[in-house]
């Protein structure tokens, strides 16, 4: 596979992990992406030769095609993203996910190699434990855009789409609405948690694997390609009361479980990991790690600014 890799939505909270692997690995990174959130993130990239940015909207359909050109790999991660994020505004919300990805597909050449930024949010809530087969159930605008568009990825010959188990840990653009993230900051600032249906089972996966996971598909084009796979591991299975429990151990903080209550991200799955574990690819970060991580972040930084969360935009 080729050095050249345009990146939508690489400002993001993933993208510049992702961005920040590749460049170090010698590839050459474009970002394409609007700044909807913070373009400060972007500034230590401007020293690496191989790094290029291009401020655009994948609804710029004239642009997109424009920029898009003379490139190997084509990493589609922009879009509006999270539960909340999502019903802040559903027209943008379809918008970009669904009309906005169909603009990468049409813009994208057939030599291209497309990587898609799926969800395990596609599965919703689903008994027993989910592989790549399970049938999508998405109970949210975000589950069910983003199953829309993988749908449309994957009608293309030479494209790769990722189910993602929930992110965690730092980011040059970190977000603390994520589940794990956000659990962690009110534990060091609130002292106490207070948690709804506890027996919800969600997996996990830290950001520095995920960035892996892209360019282990990079690597391995020709095995790869034309599948989709659930990206994370199967020891990161794990209820809100364990992932609680874990968080009380290293912060001492209180908890307070109402499971007479719900939480309106209901999410409740399992999934299985041996498709993609089976050519080779595991996870390095472990969910202890990813936590002590936050810990030390958190401590050292003040947080209280919007740009940290997705549900401030758009």
């Amino acid at each position: 596979m080729g050095k050249k890799i345009f990146i939508t939505g690489g400002a993001g909270h993933l993208g510049t992990v992702i961005t920040r692997l590749l460049l170090f690995q010698g590839y050459k990174v474009t970002i394409y992406d609007n700044l909807m959130y913070d373009s400060t993130v972007l500034i230590p990239f401007f020293a690496d030769k191989n790094f290029k940015f291009i401020k655009g909207d994948i609804l710029d359909k004239t642009l997109l095609d424009k920029s898009m050109k003379g490139h190997d790999v084509v990493i589609h991660l922009a879009a509006i993203v999270g539960y909340f994020a999502c019903l802040n505004n559903e027209r943008l919300t379809k918008d970009v996910n669904v009309v906005g990805t169909q603009n990468v597909i049409d813009s994208i050449k057939d030599n291209q190699y497309l990587l898609f930024g799926s969800t395990g949010s596609n599965y919703g809530i689903v008994d027993g434990i989910c592989t790549e087969e399970t049938p999508l159930n998405p109970g949210t605008l975000y589950g069910i855009t983003k199953t829309d568009s993988e749908k449309k990825v994957m009608n293309r010959n030479n494209s790769t789409a990722f189910r993602f188990a929930t992110a965690f840990g730092t980011s040059p653009r970190l977000r603390m609405d994520l589940l794990v993230n956000d659990l962690v900051f009110k534990a060091i600032e609130d002292g106490f948690l207070v948690i709804y249906q506890s027996h919800a089972m969600r997996t996990f996966i830290h950001l520095n694997d995920i960035a892996k996971c892209f360019l282990f598909a990079i690597k391995n084009h020709d095995s790869m390609k034309n599948e989709i796979y659930n990206c994370g591991s199967n020891e990161l299975n794990f209820s809100k009361k364990e992932i609680c429990e874990i968080i009380k151990e290293k912060t001492d903080c209180y908890i307070h479980y109402n499971d007479y209550d719900y939480d309106k991200d209901n999410r409740d799955y399992e999934v299985s990991y041996d498709k993609l574990n089976s050519l080779g690819f595991k996870i390095e970060t472990s969910i202890e790690e990813g936590i002590d991580e936050l810990i030390s972040v958190y401590k050292a930084l003040n947080f209280g600014d919007k740009r940290y969360k997705n549900t401030a935009y758009p």
